[in-house]
């Protein structure tokens, strides 16, 4: 017969309650939390060290002020990409909505309602990208793709390959304008994303589209409509993707039948970089920003030290590669 097993007495007082043993702060949570934040201060340094005119006040607002369109861009695909999709459209509705607004606003129409034909072009579009993906099964790169050529042929198609220029200057005003030290198109991207970011933390749309990127069948038997969710996703994207181009025409006062091309990639570039999963459910509008500015920077020092615009591109290239196989390696060691 075995012999019984005796209890340790308890030592505890009477009402006290163990602690539960909280993870260890390992060296990859550190470099998953504060990983992309440590690059870009370590490559702000180098730079600050190669070139006396890295850290002046003029050139960061500069760095600022040029990763507001692509940033604006990146917001909207962070929803998509959340979502376990893409959206490599976003540059022809950001050309397509910003010809036709820059057109009507030199007809004579004002300047309100052409900015609202251009939201309702965007919106538009990105609805015929949700419905394509949800009603019509295709998968989000090849529906996208698709629009990509449809915006940019009808871009080509509408402005006959000619620029339109002359904006009325009450449009100009928020490419140009300056709300004290902060150039226009600074304050309205950091109001997108202050807003877009409290509505991903803190409402039931921002959980949504965590929940559907994670599990969407577990979203559906929770009474998530996960297709409209995804349609209201790439609305949001496309209506991003025009107001980066209205600012981008207000800045440059000139609509470019050309303008947008290669936005899509500098967006996911962004997005990536900030650490948001391909595979969806995971990744924070905090880090798109950072890797916004990542690139940014990077592309602000290239041009400080006189490297070949040619580079500028292999550069991004590499810097894209080495984030996914840095995340890749942090998702396998936590496994």
């Amino acid at each position: 017969m075995a012999a019984p097993v005796l209890k340790q007495p308890d030592s505890r007082s009477p009402g006290e309650h163990v602690k539960p043993a909280s993870a260890p702060f390992t060296l990859r949570i550190f470099l998953k939390r504060f990983g992309l934040l440590l690059v870009y201060a370590v490559l702000a340094l180098g730079l600050s060290l190669l070139s006396n005119r890295f850290l002046t006040g003029a050139n960061q607002i500069n760095i600022f002020r040029q990763a507001t369109v692509s940033g604006i861009v990146a917001i909207g695909m962070t929803l998509v990409i959340l979502t376990a999709g893409i959206d490599l459209s976003v540059g022809s509705i950001l050309a397509l909505s910003a010809v036709v607004a820059a057109d009507l606003m030199k007809q004579g129409l004002p300047v309100a309602l052409a900015v609202l034909i251009a939201f309702g072009i965007g919106a538009l579009m990105g609805m015929i990208n949700g419905i394509m993906i949800t009603r019509g099964k295709i998968p989000p790169f090849i529906a996208t793709l698709g629009m990509l050529t449809v915006g940019r042929g009808l871009t080509l198609m509408y402005t006959q390959g000619k620029p339109f220029s002359g904006m009325p200057e009450s449009f100009r005003f928020i490419g140009t304008a300056s709300i004290g030290p902060l150039p226009m198109p600074i304050v309205i991207a950091g109001a997108l994303f202050i807003t877009v970011a409290l509505v991903l933390s803190r409402t039931r749309f921002g959980e949504y589209i965590y929940l559907i990127g994670d599990n969407p069948i577990a979203a559906r038997l929770a009474g998530v409509n996960t297709d409209r969710m995804i349609v209201y996703v790439y609305m949001i994207s496309g209506m991003c993707a025009a107001l980066a181009g209205l600012i981008l025409v207000a800045r440059l006062d000139s609509a470019q039948p050309v303008i947008g091309v290669g936005y899509e990639f500098s967006a996911i570039a962004a997005v990536v970089v900030g650490g948001t999963s391909f595979s969806g459910g995971e990744g924070t509008l905090l880090g798109t920003l950072l890797g916004t500015l990542l690139i940014e920077t990077l592309s602000n020092g290239l041009n400080l030290l006189n490297v070949s615009p040619l580079w500028e591109q292999v550069v991004k290239g590499v810097v894209i590669a080495l984030a996914l196989l840095f995340y890749k390696a942090i998702n396998r060691s936590s496994k």
